[in-house]
């Protein structure tokens, strides 16, 4: 998981699989891209007309009962209790109340209320959470509908084409990367021309690629029409609907919604970029992103600091080339200042698991001077209490070496690559005797 995460930010694609979309091809902006609960992306459907389950959220038990009682008394049969957390696999999960599985169906709002209870502020673990598990703080109570049919639905933006792509498949409900695999014949794509928008001719095709006949396919269309206006309205890099079902009294319901948002366009954005929960993730890289850095934490003991997604992937190979194991992905860019490197330091000398640090920087558009003082400023505030290699190449190097020599703590500089690597990788081993 860590490694595909550190790839993201090297190599940052969209979610789907790019040999799935004609001509698509990867874009190479390193970028973090926010995660919304399921709530709250069915939040920003249903404010856009479009169709999803009707639901409330809570975060107590006398709430889930009151929500219950609503939903049962106007709309829903039964309802579906769904523990809102953003990993995978909920439905098989466990709790640390004993309560087994984090989504439910019930028909008692009283019992609706006993499983909220053994829901929020106790830990969930599923396969996609961390060990302990995470902390649900809020429980989406929906209607349950049943569906007859399923199928996957998504736009999403194609680099070679140069705009967005409709996609779709009969075979939703399932990984559409199976799908793309094992059934490539069922994967149906449709470019957007940019100037004209998409054409309801266009969508009504695609709806009725997806299955969809007669009155069910123009309300189908419909649907599609109006989630292309909410990926521009929006500044989405992706919207993706799986399912894009249809109920047994035929009905086009946006069942599940994952969606992707344009960091670039954050300023447009700021009420949905402002959504975003960090509770459940690592908080260092939380405070790396804060600071403008890129981080990704891992599980060695050799901190990396580097400019450069490519020279930090290097980093950490050669770091493994000779024994160590780098404790993070740790990439402070072309346009760091000084702050930006203490930064980096207080999350690297605040990870009780790191026990060397090596800073590898080849200064083109990086000053390695700024580089020097941000050491110099971070060892100073901070304190040295571990082991620090630093190989630095490239813009106003000497002076960084000057000001490295002229400091008054313990910084082994080293010019070559490899014996830097070397360097830390033997002090841990020395340190850990």
């Amino acid at each position: 998981m860590k490694s595909q995460a550190i790839l993201r930010l090297c190599y940052s694609t969209t979610r789907y699989n790019p040999s799935i979309c004609t001509g698509a091809a990867t874009s190479y902006q390193s970028r973090r891209c926010i995660s919304l609960h399921e709530y709250q992306s069915k939040k920003i459907l249903n404010e856009n007309n479009l169709n999803v389950q009707r639901f409330q959220v809570v975060d107590n038990p006398q709430d889930a009962k009151r929500a219950g009682e609503e939903l049962m008394k106007t709309i829903a049969k039964e309802l579906v209790i769904k523990a809102q957390v953003l990993a995978g696999g909920r439905g098989k999960g466990t709790f640390d109340s004993g309560l087994k599985g984090g989504v439910r169906l019930t028909k008692d709002p009283v019992e609706c209320g006993n499983l909220v209870k053994q829901m929020v502020k106790h830990r969930l673990v599923t396969k996609q959470t961390p060990p302990e598990g995470v902390e649900v703080q809020k429980v989406m109570v929906a209607e349950a509908l049943d569906i007859a049919r399923e199928t996957y639905l998504a736009i999403l933006l194609d680099r070679a084409y140069g705009g967005a792509v409709l996609m779709g498949s009969p075979m939703g409900g399932v990984d559409i990367e199976e799908v793309a695999e094992k059934h490539p014949e069922q994967i149906f794509t449709s470019a957007i021309d940019p100037k004209i928008g998409l054409k309801k001719d266009q969508a009504l095709d695609m709806a009725k690629k997806l299955g969809f006949k007669d009155k069910l396919a123009d309300e189908a269309a419909d649907q599609i029409m109006k989630l292309y206006k909410l990926f521009l309205k929006y500044d989405c890099t992706q919207i993706e609907i799986n399912p894009f079902g249809e109920t047994p009294d035929k009905r086009v319901i946006n069942f599940d919604a994952k969606l992707s948002f344009d960091d670039n366009a954050k300023f447009r954005q700021t009420n949905v970029f402002d959504m975003e929960d960090t509770a459940e993730s690592d908080q260092r890289e939380v405070e790396a992103t804060r600071a403008g850095l890129n981080y990704i934490g891992l599980q060695g003991n050799i901190g990396c600091l580097v400019n450069g997604a490519g020279l930090a992937m290097a980093t950490m190979d050669i770091i493994k080339l000779h024994g160590g194991q780098p404790a993070n992905f740790l990439d402070v860019g072309g346009g760091v200042k000084e702050e930006q490197v203490l930064d980096a330091f207080k999350i690297l000398f605040t990870d009780n698991q790191v026990k060397a640090v090596l800073v590898n920087i080849f200064g083109g558009i990086v000053n390695c001077a700024i580089i020097a003082n941000g050491i110099e400023k971070a060892c100073k505030k901070l304190g040295l209490k571990i082991p620090l290699v630093v190989r630095l190449q490239g813009t106003n190097m000497d002076e960084a070496r000057r000001i490295l020599n002229q400091s008054s703590f313990p910084i082994t500089a080293e010019n070559d690559f490899e014996k830097a690597a070397q360097k830390v990788v033997s002090l841990v081993k020395n340190s850990s005797k």
